[in-house]
C-alpha cells in the first residue's frame, strides 16, 4: 500500500452541528484518512460546546487560524428563540461565522460547483457567477431594540472630545422596534481590494452592487472607497486584461444579472451576499454546490459548505433512517483547504490528491450517480439516487 500522504502544517479544523456534522465525519473517514496523515488543529463549534465555553471556542478558533492561516469549517447552527429553548442554551449566542470574519476582516468568496450533467435554471446562465460577500458589520455586528411604548428614537454619537451629535430616527406612537449597524472605512477598503485583486486573479468583471440612492451615507461610503481605490490602485491592471468595474444599484444588478451569461464577479454587502449567494447556488444546482472561502487581509484562509446544517436530514438520521445529504460542498471545503494548505507548503502529492479528489466527485456525479437534492437539476440520461455513504463510496471507487 502507498504510504500515506504527510502534511507539514495544521489545517485549522472546525467541526460544527447536526446532519452537516454527519456528512464530516464520513468525509473524513472514506475519503480522506486512508490516504493522508490528517495533520489538523481541531476546534468543536457544536452548538452545545459553544454554549458550555460561552463562545470562547469561537474566539480561540479564530485565533487559531490568524496563526496557521488555513482553516476549514463545518456547517454551524445560529441559535435563535426555539434552537436556545431546544439546546437549553444559557443565551442565543452570535453567529460563529459573524464572529470569525470580525475576527478576520475578511471577504467571502463563493462560485458554484459546475458539473458536465447540470444545467442552470437560469439558461443563459453558461458560466460560473462568483459572490464576493463582505464579511464584516451591517446586521451581523448589530444592535437591536423591542419598543414597547411612545418614545424618541435617536441616533447619537460621541466623539472623543465629548462632543455629542443626535439625528432623530423616529417619534413612536406605539410599538415597533430597532436596528443600530455600522461600518468600518478599513474594513470597507480591504474589501475592495479583496475583490479588485481577485477579479484580476481570474480575469473576470468585478460588479459592485448597494443602494446608494436611499442610503446616501452608508451605502454611499461603499461606493465612493470602491471607486477611490479602483481609480488610484486598479484601473490601469483592469485594462491591461481587458476587463471591467462597474457600481450598480442593486436592484439593477439583479435585473442585469439574471439576463447575463454569468463570468462574473458579483461583490455584494454582508447580508445581500448572505442573500444573492442562496440564489446563485440554487440556480446552478443546489445550494450544497457551492464552494465558500473567506480571505483575510492578512492572507488568512477559511474554506467552508456555505449551506445550513441540515436540521431534517438529522432527525431522519437520528431515526436510524437512511438519507441522500449531498456532501459536495463540505468535500470541496476540504479540498479547497487542502490545496490552500499544499499551495503555501510546496506539498505537490497533496496539491495532486485534492485535485484527484474533486475529479472523482464530479465524475461520480456526472456518471448518474447523486444524492436525491440533485435528481430533478440533472440532465443525465440515467440517474440513480444513492445515500450520503454510497456516493462517497462512489467517489472513492473512481478516486
Amino acid at each position: 500500500m502507498t504510504a500515506k500522504i504527510k502534511m507539514q502544517h495544521p489545517l485549522v479544523e472546525l467541526d460544527g452541528d447536526e446532519m452537516a456534522h454527519i456528512l464530516w465525519r464520513m468525509i473524513k473517514e472514506i475519503l480522506l484518512e486512508p490516504y493522508i496523515g490528517l495533520y489538523t488543529e481541531y476546534y468543536d463549534l457544536s452548538l452545545p460546546n459553544r454554549d458550555m465555553t460561552k463562545d470562547q471556542v469561537t474566539v480561540d478558533a479564530a485565533r487559531a487560524l490568524q496563526k496557521y492561516g488555513v482553516g476549514v469549517k463545518c456547517a454551524t447552527i445560529t441559535p435563535n428563540t426555539k434552537r436556545l429553548q431546544e439546546y437549553g442554551l444559557q443565551q442565543i449566542w452570535k453567529s460563529p461565522n459573524a464572529t470569525i470574519r470580525a475576527a478576520l476582516d475578511g471577504t467571502v468568496f463563493r462560485k458554484p460547483i459546475i458539473t458536465k450533467s447540470i444545467s442552470p435554471l437560469v439558461k443563459n446562465w453558461l458560466n460560473p457567477i462568483t459572490i464576493a460577500r463582505h464579511a464584516y458589520g451591517d446586521i451581523y455586528k448589530g444592535s437591536e431594540y423591542r419598543v414597547d411604548s411612545p418614545g424618541r428614537a435617536e441616533l447619537v454619537f460621541t466623539d472623543k472630545n465629548g462632543v455629542v451629535n443626535r439625528q432623530t430616527i423616529h417619534e413612536f406612537t406605539g410599538s415597533g422596534v430597532l436596528l443600530g449597524m455600522h461600518n468600518l472605512d478599513e474594513s470597507i477598503a480591504n474589501f475592495a481590494r479583496a475583490c479588485f485583486t481577485y477579479a484580476l486573479d481570474v480575469k473576470e468583471d468585478l460588479w459592485f452592487a448597494a443602494k446608494d440612492t436611499i442610503s446616501s451615507t452608508y451605502d454611499r461610503a461603499f461606493k465612493d472607497i470602491f471607486a477611490d481605490i479602483f481609480a488610484a490602485e486598479y484601473q490601469e491592471q483592469f485594462c491591461a486584461c481587458n476587463i471591467h468595474y462597474r457600481y450598480l444599484l442593486i436592484d439593477d444588478a439583479v435585473a442585469r444579472i439574471m439576463r447575463s451569461s454569468g463570468k462574473m464577479v458579483w461583490a455584494c454587502k454582508n447580508y445581500d451576499g448572505d442573500v444573492m449567494s442562496d440564489m446563485v447556488a440554487a440556480a446552478f444546482g443546489s445550494l450544497a454546490m457551492m464552494t465558500s472561502v473567506l480571505v483575510s487581509p492578512a492572507g488568512c484562509y477559511m474554506f467552508e459548505a456555505a449551506h445550513g446544517t441540515v436540521q431534517k436530514h438529522y432527525a431522519d438520521h437520528l431515526a436510524g433512517k437512511p438519507t441522500s445529504t449531498n456532501p459536495m460542498a463540505s468535500l470541496f471545503a476540504w479540498t479547497g483547504a487542502l490545496k490552500k494548505r499544499s499551495e503555501i507548503d510546496d506539498n505537490l502529492r497533496l496539491q495532486e490528491f485534492a485535485a484527484k479528489l474533486e475529479t472523482a466527485s464530479l465524475q461520480t456525479i456526472e456518471a448518474g450517480i447523486m444524492t436525491q437534492d440533485l435528481v430533478w437539476v440533472s440532465d443525465s440520461p440515467s440517474k440513480k439516487v444513492v445515500s450520503t455513504v454510497e456516493f462517497l463510496t462512489g467517489v472513492k471507487s473512481r478516486l
